[in-house]
């Protein structure tokens, strides 16, 4: 490419894009949202241990 094709290339360039907006860095790229933590799927139960004992005939 010659200089003249650099420089008209250049030119179009930074009048498409906004170099004057400010930069974002990644760490700043984070969304929160509250969330209520899920029930829980066994009710508190050891449903293992119960599996394990009313098998066994301790139950």
């Amino acid at each position: 490419m010659d200089a003249a094709r650099q420089d008209t290339d250049r030119h179009d360039l930074e009048r498409r894009v906004h170099v004057d907006l400010p930069r974002v860095r990644p760490e700043q790229m984070v969304t929160t949202q509250e969330t209520q933590p899920a029930r829980d799927p066994r009710g508190g139960r050891d449903t293992d241990t119960e599996f394990m004992l009313r098998n066994a005939g301790v139950l």
